[in-house]
């Protein structure tokens, strides 16, 4: 919950917008309670079924409502400048390893990054580099891949993040935080 905390007063402070599902709960919505209360800008996007659950952050920047799971990611993902992942459930794993795929085959060209409290995504780490090892996976596309013990290591490595070629064609995106 610190690294939860830490991460949307960071965000807020650096002058990015949060963009995320727009829940009001857990993990995500400790981040844009802290993000709000560090006067930024917040983001959420989240499909009607939930917000009809009223799990909907009421108090934040913009809600966009869409129809399904499915515009939520590719609406998050045109919003967003990169993914930043803290520790969670199979959702999280779910979202950014769709962003991590679409990078890597050239549908943008936008950081993805894990902030590994406590070594939570070690174990992940080690298999997706045991991918490259058995040549399921080149290993560019493993190192474009941020790791870092905290937010701001990975937002600043995000400030330096240089894509790979993509597997096929050419990024349709290129991003620069400031």
């Amino acid at each position: 919950m610190d690294e939860a905390v830490r991460c949307g007063t960071l965000i807020a402070q650096a002058g990015l917008t949060l963009v995320y599902g727009g829940g009001r709960v857990g993990l995500m919505g400790a981040v844009a309670d802290a993000a709000l209360a560090a006067r930024g800008k917040v983001t959420g996007v989240m499909p009607v079924d939930l917000v009809n659950q009223e799990i909907a952050h009421r108090g934040l920047t913009e809600l966009r409502v869409v129809n399904s799971m499915h515009e939520r990611k590719w609406a998050m993902a045109e919003l967003a400048d990169g993914f930043l992942c803290l520790p969670g459930g199979p959702g999280t794993f779910e979202e950014i390893f769709e962003q991590w795929t679409w990078a890597l085959l050239g549908f943008h060209a936008k950081p993805c990054g894990f902030v590994n409290v406590g070594g939570y995504y070690d174990l992940m780490r080690a298999t997706i580099q045991q991918m490259a090892d058995n040549g399921f996976i080149a290993q560019p596309y493993v190192d474009m891949l941020i790791y870092a013990d905290t937010t701001p290591e990975v937002i600043d490595a995000f400030r330096t993040y240089v894509a790979p070629p993509p597997k096929w064609g050419l990024a349709k995106v290129a991003v620069s935080l400031p």
